[in-house]
């Protein structure tokens, strides 16, 4: 008759205690723990009266990000008009930035030079108005704001893709090129006036 080994019974019982532990761990995992009490959306509910799961904001809720009390920032207005300065101070680096937004959002359809020739113009789409006509180099700064924002004519709306800072920056580059297009050489700085031939 084989003689068992005391190390072979030892693992023999920590296995079954490992077994047995195991078991009765799993055996605290119930279904209902996975059958949560949840509301839906859209879907009914008998808790409430009106028997909708999903509750109706209060008056006057604004979502997290979403106050854009700013009229002149958020709207380009000032007191409903269009705002004729820039909510913040305009500089090389809003220049920079406004030229490279221009390029990627506006110049397909105005061109990179805002006479409205671009790529897109020259497939077939229709020419937008060069930004080098008097009424638009009249046109208040917040103008080309609100166009940007909310959209004019054949143009959508880029509210969704361009940030309001950015719109700025392009706007600001937009009066560059303006100014481009009808600089006189009293437009030059005293101390650059040598360098132009």
């Amino acid at each position: 008759m084989p003689i068992k080994n005391k190390d072979t019974a030892s693992v023999s019982f920590v296995a079954f205690v490992s077994f047995v532990s195991a078991a009765l761990v799993l055996s605290g995992c119930r279904q209902d723990m996975h059958d949560q009490p949840k509301y839906i959306p859209l879907r009914e509910s008998t808790f409430f009266t009106d028997a909708r799961s999903a509750r109706p904001l209060l008056e006057g809720t604004i979502a997290r990000g979403h106050l854009h009390d700013d009229e002149l920032l958020y709207g380009g207005k000032v007191n409903g008009r269009d705002a004729t300065m820039f909510p913040f101070r305009v500089d090389a680096a809003v220049m920079a930035r406004g030229r490279e937004r221009f390029d990627i959002y506006c110049s397909p359809c105005h061109g990179r030079t805002g006479q409205g020739d671009g790529m897109v113009v020259r497939r077939g789409y229709r020419r937008p108005p060069s930004m080098h006509q008097d009424r638009l180099r009249d046109a208040p700064v917040g103008h080309f704001f609100d166009v940007m924002t909310n959209g004019f004519g054949a143009m959508p709306d880029y509210a969704a893709q361009i940030k309001a800072e950015d719109r700025w920056a392009i706007a600001a580059y937009v009066r560059a090129l303006q100014l481009s297009e009808h600089a006189t050489v009293a437009d030059v700085p005293v101390s650059e006036r040598d360098k132009i031939q």
